[in-house]
């Protein structure tokens, strides 16, 4: 099912040539984990959303509520029968103009899909990684954001499939390690654990935020948000990749360094009870 302007139904081709999403990339998009009804992290979704709906200069619906847009994202769930899911909110300005817009007002999608599992589980499986290269981050403030613009993922993403790679991880134009193609990233090294911080351009990710909570509050670990090199990695202990879906994805191979799990499963252990405690 497909919720459009909160018109549920089972029609995919509403979208027309001038939707400015399909154009320039003018849209946002969250993507949300629904667990037995629940919108994880729901507040931390809603208000980044709202903040980069302000940096583009969106013109935010008085009816754009956290309660209100909830309301919708659950109803859509109803309707295709589902409880746990995987849910794309998607936000593009109207159509109309060229690169200047006729209008600044805006208007939603909401797609779901089925998740299998209500908790976040660690993968046992081999998971390789290696730099893309071809095409940089840029360390700029619209970087954080979750907009369209996903045409260096999209490229990388090619190239980790023509590489027999799981996934790629991306750097700014100082050569420093940002993200990976699907998520955040964390380095570990004794009891140290550390991750880019905003400002050199990776995504404002909310299983990041979690995380950095979570860690914080662990006095085991020592967190840094500081930049991380390449070379840092061959020295890791471990190295794992978060994002809301799949919480805690470890890496184990960067080219000839292999890393362990220890502390993605420690970490993965605490952020479901996070969400069972509901704190």
């Amino acid at each position: 099912m497909v919720n459009f302007n909160g018109n549920i139904s089972t029609e995919t081709t509403i979208l027309n040539v001038e939707n400015r999403g399909l154009k320039y990339g003018d849209s946002l998009f969250e993507t949300l984990r629904i667990v037995a009804n629940k919108i994880l992290f729901w507040e931390d979704h809603y208000f980044r959303l709202m903040e980069s709906m302000r940096i583009l200069r969106m013109e935010i619906p008085m009816n754009f509520t956290m309660e209100f847009l909830e309301e919708e994202i659950i109803n859509t769930l109803k309707a295709s029968d589902l409880t746990n899911a995987r849910v794309r909110f998607t936000v593009f300005r109207g159509d109309g103009g060229l690169y200047l817009p006729d209008s600044n007002e805006v208007e939603y999608i909401i797609t779901a899909n089925e998740l299998k599992s209500p908790f976040y589980l660690l993968s046992e499986a081999k998971f390789e990684v290696d730099l893309y290269k071809d095409f940089y981050i840029n360390k700029g403030l619209l970087s954080t954001l979750k907009t369209n613009n996903k045409i260096i993922n999209v490229l990388g993403s090619i190239y980790a499939k023509e590489n027999d790679l799981d996934n790629c991880l991306l750097v700014n134009e100082d050569k420093s390690v940002v993200e990976a193609l699907n998520g955040n990233i964390f380095l570990v090294k004794g009891n140290t654990i550390k991750t880019p911080p905003i400002t050199d351009g990776c995504l404002k990710g909310i299983l990041r935020k979690q995380l950095l909570e979570i860690i914080e509050k662990t006095p085991d670990y020592e967190l840094k948000e500081e930049s991380i090199s390449p070379f840092e990695i061959q020295k890791a202990d471990e190295f794992f990749i978060t994002n809301v879906i799949r919480g805690i994805v470890p890496i184990t191979k960067y080219r000839k360094k292999q890393f362990e799990t220890t502390v993605a499963r420690d970490l993965i252990a605490k952020l479901n009870l996070k969400i069972r405690l509901g704190v």
